[in-house]
């Protein structure tokens, strides 16, 4: 897996945004899912990873309990997709991780943190298009059709009908890429994606163990946190743009009138 260091607003900016020019378009596409974390050391791992023991086998009762409860508050459908999405969304640990189109969220969650300013961040980057490459055959070809790059909530649903089935397409755990429904304006705002990895006891990380050409690690040192964050304010991405509603406007103007340190 290749790493590099941004070593400027500008540099970072290249990295980013390297290798979008798509020819077959004849536009700047980039290929990539981005991922920001403020601090460089984390591991790509999943909320229902970070809950410790046997994880995996707690899933299912994770999922089946959120179905049973959340009949109130959400619009039922009959797509165990749409459901991981809703419970992601909403906290509920899962095998999801999310991503984003955009280098630009992915800065701000790399330096949204006062807190972690004085740590490197990172920001990671999969080219999911080849990821999707390397998917079994039933899958990759339902992607085919639709001529379509990543995956709706909505054509998973007619490939992959449950977790299980998922898992036993493949003896060797893959990973994919779907965008959510647009619940609410934080996902479209976000350019949100999530990927899934098939066995929920397989991490992101030992995916890109074994397909290291395909990841790319970008560390954003500590030294250039400040000027970033401000950069990013001015362009307007911020957590009032990104987390739309009063908690979002109250996180906003909690960082913008912190003294920095």
């Amino acid at each position: 897996m290749e790493v590099c260091v941004a070593q400027s607003w500008s540099d970072l900016q290249a990295l980013l945004f390297e290798g979008a020019w798509n020819e077959r378009i004849l536009r700047y596409r980039s290929p990539c899912a981005f991922r920001g974390l403020d601090d460089a050391g984390h591991r790509l791992a999943t909320s229902l990873a970070r809950l410790g023991g046997d994880s995996a086998r707690l899933e299912r009762h994770l999922i089946r309990n959120f179905i049973k409860y959340a009949h109130r508050d959400v619009v039922e459908r009959d797509s165990l997709w749409h459901w991981l999405s809703v419970a992601q969304h909403h906290g509920l640990p899962t095998r999801l991780l999310d991503w984003t189109h955009s280098p630009l969220v992915a800065m701000h969650f790399a330096t949204a943190r006062a807190e972690a300013m004085e740590r490197d961040g990172a920001i990671w980057s999969i080219n999911y298009e080849r990821a999707h490459r390397l998917l079994p055959a039933v899958v990759r070809d339902a992607l085919d059709r639709e001529g379509a790059n990543a995956f709706t909530t909505e054509m998973l649903a007619h490939t992959v009908t449950t977790l299980d089935s998922l898992e036993a397409m493949s003896a060797q755990s893959f990973l994919l890429f779907f965008e959510p429904p647009s619940i609410d304006d934080r996902i479209a705002n976000q350019y949100a994606l999530f990927s899934v990895m098939s066995s929920a006891a397989a991490g992101v990380d030992d995916w890109i163990a074994r397909h290291p050409a395909l990841c790319r690690k970008i560390v954003v040192p500590a030294a250039l946190k400040w000027e970033i964050r401000d950069k990013l304010d001015q362009c307007n991405i911020t957590e009032r743009v990104l987390f739309p509603g009063l908690d979002g406007l109250s996180r906003w103007l909690a960082r913008q009138y912190r003294a920095r340190a």
